[in-house]
């Protein structure tokens, strides 16, 4: 199964993230990725957040879950930052779900549509690894990514899912978004291992397309 984009979802959560995060800094990214997680009818969207930071990508989020009739679960750390959480969603009128604990351990028991991490997190590649995907494959976006230092992509090189298509985007700190494919057998399969990427690089969008030969 592939995943198939729909616009118009895509550009009614973008404008309802926007009526939501219009006087908040950093909107700009909420609403991007609001509108792909609609887009692409994300049944459960994942994302990790710590006591401290912004909650407009969770407001965006949010806002996709409503629009895509799906679920939003949140994965906190410890019991402070699920109430703080907590609080400033339901102060932007909502609700989602929440899971205390190491997010690279509780994102393992969810087959994820779409997954936010923040590569400000030490532990963020050891989350995106552990993940599990559903049939359809997964939408992923690494926020706050320096374009020379982190890539999503080299998560997967030589692994039994691969990247289909990639694209670093200059929204807010850094946005790393990659499309993943379905498993296509165990991990560590001969098939994967002598497998070779050929990468191409679209100089105007600066989208980044990956082929397995």
């Amino acid at each position: 199964m592939k995943l198939v984009w729909s616009p118009e979802i895509a550009a009614k959560a973008l404008v309802d993230t926007v009526k939501s995060c219009q006087v908040i800094e950093g909107s700009s990214v909420a609403e991007l990725i609001s509108a792909m997680a609609a887009g692409w009818n994300a049944k459960l969207i994942v994302e990790t957040w710590c006591r401290g930071d912004m909650t407009t990508t969770s407001i965006g989020l949010a806002v996709a879950r409503i629009h895509t009739s799906g679920r939003h679960v949140c994965i906190v750390p410890n019991e402070d930052s699920k109430s703080e959480y907590t609080a400033a969603m339901e102060k932007a009128g909502m609700s989602p779900e929440v899971i205390i604990g190491q997010s690279e351990e509780a994102v393992k028991g969810l087959v994820i549509d779409f997954l936010v991490v923040d590569a400000r997190k030490n532990n963020f590649d050891r989350i995106v690894k552990a993940a599990k995907f559903g049939l359809r494959g997964a939408v992923l976006v690494c926020k706050a990514a320096p374009a020379a230092d982190v890539r999503l992509l080299s998560l997967f090189d030589g692994a039994s899912r691969r990247v289909v298509r990639s694209v670093f985007l200059p929204v807010g700190k850094g946005l790393d978004i990659a499309h993943v494919a379905a498993g296509e057998g165990g991990s560590g399969s001969d098939k994967v291992k002598k497998s070779r990427w050929i990468r191409r690089v679209d100089r105007r969008s600066g989208e980044e397309f990956v082929f397995r030969k």
